[in-house]
């Protein structure tokens, strides 16, 4: 037989880096690409021209990238995750490819500022915060110490909503990120999947006799691919962020459109487009959650499908599959994925029931990040068996493979059992997703050591006795190219000016800064540039808000989703304490002191919504109150996303981890601020406990209850009232609270709020009020000693390159993928 031999393709040639080239490519993309001519372009026209050049040559490192993983079978990690907080990517982009000075001159040639293009980049609304923040620097980490990897997401036409305030209340509007259309992204048409919902489960016999399973879904949506270049520090590997648009089958009914219901001709495509239009639509009706099973499911299947595709173009059958595929579950969302890879493994792709189930749990690891149980998710089982009743029969059987193995070990009660299972039968019957990711995987890891601890002891304490190999560690970190390099350049030429650049690609590499905190000229340096940072977060707050701040003030920032366990009540609480202490006390040197609010409530989360109207009632009386002389300033800044935190972080003197001790996995944040200079006010709660280890305790500010403590005084009967009366300053903070001093249009606004913290405290606010509340006035006398202050700072900037995400990554890829 003849056969044509293919062609040899010629790889293209290096593309130059040098300023006059890349301007030639900016005109001729504008030109040929956006169809503008220099003279008329606008400053968005730009932008997409510069991205489209930079983006070219991302691909050639892209294709190179994947063709090593072809040639060599190293093995592929799979990344999914309901959150991709990746933000603006173009200073990103340009900063691993080493290319910022060439861009800046480039652009300046043609009359072009980059850091004003740059600012005009939407933010891709696909988290809502540390999770999906975690989930970017990851994905970053992962192409910077070379580990082949896709993350799998969803391309969210509004993702999280756009915050505003009205009259303090937060108010939720689409955020369009992707209204112009988005540069970065390559629509796949080859990679796109049927994705069923509902139907029928038919059994018919395989040619061996054994009963197959057949769904027969009475719903078809597409998942359509869209492909993002996630490029690594100085561009050694690109690795793809592929995310899934839902699209109809039959986008249009003309059958109904012709005899005249034109709207509901377009039914199908509305029901399929609903599925990727909004990130965590709210669950407090059931159409609400029956939309968020939808969203969980369609990804993971699509997500699913495609990698079983992508592994059988290169190997003969799934034998492999642990050995050259890992899937990371990030949370509990995609868990269903336990289930969904078992149905097409055994139903599509003829494995037998054991093989299958020794399959996927050597494939699938599982990162939990929550210790509340409610945060784990549970879905009802007529909801569940409506939606995916061929899953409901796989879990079922998997829950009695496992509740069987549990028995015949004799050592586990009825109780212990009831635990194990997947299915809840305390109250109405629903389906634990945390217990299906947990027996579904061969690792479960938490994200910092305190966290991984408790899971052994609270939400998987019998899942852990049954299987106690699996739970490990796995302490998040941060991406130190966005979270120093690029958010805080000032700061990062000062330390390359101190120690040279080996920390530029080995964050662990800060620590020779160590001999610098004593030092005072380089105090003197470090200072400035924290000024600096101040003076640009000031004119951000001045220009969108109207409100003026002394840079010379301590910039007190807390920054995280709005949740009673973060603890933004407390802060507030003890604000307005701080408030009367300096009307009450006008002779004593007060420090001045501008505290800053930034987050999002979930649009169901009433409690969390009412502290940021209390924040912003508090800020209101006290920013125009002339008794205060300028000594106090309150401050929300409304629609935090990642951009907002590039500006905030490397202006904050100090930084606010104050949530619940034992209620916070990990945390990032904590992280980013120190790493730029702040020194950290927090409970012993999450990666805190870490990073007191590593910054050393006289360099962190830690205050309150313990995680034993807190679940000791929850179990003892919590007396949260005497605490109170005890407390003069907590109760009459509270008074003023609740009895609408700072809400004279409803005095009763704040009354049950505050009642909660009377009855049942179950966040210990009272409990940590008062030694909160002293650690801000030794917080206060620390600053007055300027050079102290800097001292403290300087160290945690030189010691935490621990908690670099590369470092993190490298331990997964070690220790649970076994790849890179």
């Amino acid at each position: 037989m003849n056969t044509v031999s293919k062609p040899t393709i010629p790889s293209p040639a290096p593309r130059s880096s040098k300023p006059e080239i890349l301007a030639e490519e900016i005109i001729e993309r504008l030109t040929y690409r956006i169809g503008k001519d220099a003279k008329v372009a606008k400053p968005h026209d730009w932008l997409t021209a510069t991205i489209l050049v930079l983006r070219d040559r991302i691909i050639d490192k892209w294709m190179e990238s994947t063709r090593k993983v072809y040639a060599t079978g190293d093995k592929r990690v799979y990344y999914l995750s309901l959150e991709f907080l990746i933000g603006r990517l173009m200073r990103d982009a340009v900063s691993n490819l080493g290319l910022m000075e060439q861009v800046r001159d480039a652009l300046a040639s043609l009359g072009v500022d980059v850091s004003v293009i740059a600012g005009l980049e939407p933010d891709a609304a696909l988290g809502n915060g540390g999770l999906g923040r975690l989930a970017a620097c990851f994905m970053e980490s992962m192409a910077t110490v070379e580990v082949p990897a896709y993350g799998y997401g969803i391309r969210y036409v509004h993702g999280l909503f756009r915050q505003q305030l009205a009259d303090g209340w937060q108010v939720e509007l689409p955020e369009s990120w992707l209204a112009h259309g988005n540069p970065w992204e390559f629509e796949r048409r080859e990679s796109a999947y049927e994705i069923g919902f509902g139907g029928t489960v038919d059994v018919v016999n395989s040619p061996e006799g054994e009963p197959r399973y057949v769904w027969k879904p009475a719903e078809r949506v597409i998942a359509a691919a869209f492909d993002t270049p996630v490029v690594g520090w100085r561009g050694k590997r690109v690795n793809t962020l592929r995310l899934w648009s839902a699209q109809p089958i039959d986008p249009i009914l003309l059958d109904a459109f012709n005899a005249g219901d034109h709207i509901g001709a377009l039914r199908e495509s509305n029901k399929a487009e609903s599925l990727t239009r909004v990130l965590y639509p709210a669950d407090a009706t059931p159409a609400g959650q029956e939309l968020r099973l939808r969203q969980e499911f369609f990804f993971s299947s699509a997500s699913l499908q495609d990698i079983l595709r992508r592994h059988l173009q290169q190997y003969d059958d799934f034998t492999s599959l642990p050995d050259k595929v890992a899937i990371q579950l990030n949370d509990t969302h995609p868990a269903v994925s336990v289930a969904e890879l078992m149905r097409l493994l055994c139903d599509v792709h003829g494995l037998d029931f054991d093989q299958a189930w020794d399959i996927t749990r050597g494939t699938i690891g599982y990162t939990n990040h929550t210790l509340l149980p409610e945060a784990l998710e549970s879905w009802p089982i007529p909801l569940f068996e409506r939606l995916l009743p061929r899953h409901m029969q796989i879990i079922y059987a998997i829950n009695a493979k496992v509740l069987v193995e549990a028995r015949k070990t004799k050592t586990f009660s009825e109780t212990e059992i009831r635990s194990i299972s997947l299915i809840e039968e305390s109250g109405e019957r629903r389906v634990r997703m945390g217990n299906l990711a947990f027996v579904g995987a061969h690792s479960i890891n938490g994200v910092s050591a305190l966290h991984t601890d408790l899971m052994k002891v609270t939400v998987f304490a019998d899942l852990h006795k049954l299987y106690p190999d699996r739970i490990n560690n796995k302490t998040n970190g941060i991406t130190p190219r966005r979270w120093l390099q690029q958010c805080n350049p000032g700061l990062t030429s000062l330390i390359r000016e101190a120690i040279g650049d080996d920390f530029l690609d080995d964050a662990e590499k800060l620590k020779p800064l160590d001999k610098f905190a004593n030092d005072a000229s380089f105090q003197e340096k470090f200072a400035a540039v924290k000024r600096a940072n101040k003076v640009a977060l000031s004119n951000l707050v001045a220009s969108r808000m109207g409100i003026k701040l002394d840079p010379s003030a301590m910039f007190d920032i807390q920054i995280k989703r709005i949740h009673e366990y973060k603890r933004q009540l407390l802060n507030i609480i003890e604000a307005v304490a701080l408030y009367d202490q300096i009307r009450s006390h006008p002779e004593l040197d007060w420090v001045p002191r501008v505290k800053l609010f930034a987050g999002k409530a979930a649009p169901s989360y009433h409690n969390a919504k009412l502290i940021i109207k209390l924040i912003n009632d508090v800020a209101r009386t006290i920013n125009n109150d002339p008794a205060v002389r300028g000594l106090l300033k309150v401050v929300f800044v409304p629609n935090y996303n990642v951009s907002l935190a590039e500006v905030m972080v490397p202006a904050a003197d100090l930084s606010e981890q104050i949530s619940t001790a034992g209620m916070e996995a990990s945390g990032t944040g904590n992280m980013k601020f120190a790493l730029n200079g702040a020194l950290t006010i927090g409970t012993l709660d999450g990666a805190n406990v870490e990073m007191r280890d590593h910054v050393g305790e006289d360099n962190i500010i830690i205050f309150g209850l313990r995680a034993d403590e807190v679940a000791a005084a929850r179990a003892d009967g919590h007396n949260p009232r005497a605490i109170i009366e005890a407390s003069r300053e907590l109760s009459q903070a509270l008074q003023a609270i609740s009895s609408g001093v700072f809400s004279h249009d409803d005095r009763n606004r704040y009354s049950a709020l505050i009642e909660g913290i009377y009855a049942h405290d179950w966040f210990m606010v009272a409990a940590d009020f008062d030694a909160y509340a002293q650690a801000q006035r030794d917080v206060d006398q620390l600053w007055t000693d300027s050079s102290t202050w800097n001292s403290k700072a300087i160290y945690n900037t030189a010691r935490m390159g621990w908690f670099s995400s590369d470092r993190t990554i490298r331990q997964y890829a070690k220790e649970i993928w076994r790849a890179g």
